[in-house]
């Protein structure tokens, strides 16, 4: 089942979504301020977006509909492209901590191998 999120009658619709990237950084968090709301009349009625700008720190930033700016497709390629081989790297490293544990790594293949064929 796919998660839904209904958007009330009378809002527009965001144009970006949670976990997007864009130029800004990546989506956080969206809130909506009605046009009739005390929030509207002191920063602007409409989608405000949470974003994090580096995922390695803990700063975050608001930022208006308009503010934000999606990524090139070839950006956006780059991005993904460093972040796999990170996650690979990081596979990697532990891989060769797995395989320094004496008498362990054996027996952990083994389940992996049976939980694989029992899958098939």
């Amino acid at each position: 089942m796919q998660p839904t999120i209904s958007i009330p009658q009378g809002w527009k619709y965001p144009h970006f979504t949670l976990g997007q990237r864009t130029q800004q950084g990546i989506i956080i968090g969206i809130k909506y301020y009605p046009s009739d709301s005390f929030l509207a009349r002191e920063s602007d009625e409409g989608w405000h977006y949470v974003v994090m700008p580096d995922i390695n720190s803990e700063s975050e930033e608001n930022r208006l509909e308009n503010e934000l700016e999606l990524l090139t497709p070839q950006e956006l390629k780059t991005l993904l492209e460093a972040e796999i081989a990170k996650h690979l790297y990081q596979a990697e490293l532990l891989t060769y901590e797995l395989e320094a544990i004496p008498g362990t790594v054996k027996t952990i293949q083994n389940s992996k191998l049976s939980i694989q064929n029992y899958n098939q």
